[in-house]
């Protein structure tokens, strides 16, 4: 036969409580309930929600609990019988449209697929470039070096820096890739 946990009438002696109060119960197992509710939801965060609304049904219930030490299969209970409320109650806000919508870009906003695109059509055209005008750009712009530090770390002076970046410049601006983009 097995012992009743939850109880409306005190009848009876209480047994000792592992958990003196509903705080340290909470400190002591919110690890393990919390991987409980997760094996339950597929967002960490939706799992936190879980088990915060588990552990107020069971504070709610506290003094009701007559076995303590069957706590966690209350709290797993009420995890469980939650999420499935939760699920019962989804409202569903998807609909079959022809044309797919896209949020209008806020002001200044700007989209980052498109920012990585010429991220990756930079580089590329960067990497076309002769190996010295690569370091030179690399280095003045990337590093943001002036143009004087640039000529001091490849040992060169500061009119081939010049003349260097801007040829480099005048062939990404040739690049058609980069034509694409701008």
């Amino acid at each position: 036969m097995t012992t009743p946990v939850c109880t409306s009438a005190s009848h009876g002696k209480r047994r000792p409580s592992p958990y003196p109060s509903f705080a340290s119960y909470v400190r002591a197992r919110q690890p393990v309930l919390l991987r409980t509710a997760r094996s339950l939801t597929a967002n960490p965060s939706d799992a936190e929600d879980l088990l915060q609304t588990a552990l107020t049904k069971t504070y709610v219930a506290w003094e009701r609990i007559e076995d303590h030490r069957a706590l966690d299969g209350y709290v797993r209970r009420a995890l469980l019988n939650t999420r499935t409320s939760q699920w019962r109650k989804r409202k569903v806000d998807e609909y079959v449209c022809d044309e797919l919508p896209e949020p209008e870009p806020a002001p200044g906003e700007e989209d980052q697929a498109e920012r990585q695109a010429l991220h990756d059509a930079m580089w590329r055209a960067i990497m076309k470039l002769p190996d010295r005008q690569r370091a030179m750009v690399v280095l003045r712009y990337y590093e943001d070096l002036s143009e004087a530090q640039t000529a001091d770390v490849l040992g060169v002076s500061v009119g081939t820096v010049k003349s260097a970046v801007s040829r480099a410049l005048g062939k990404l601006r040739e690049d058609p890739e980069l034509g694409l983009v701008r």
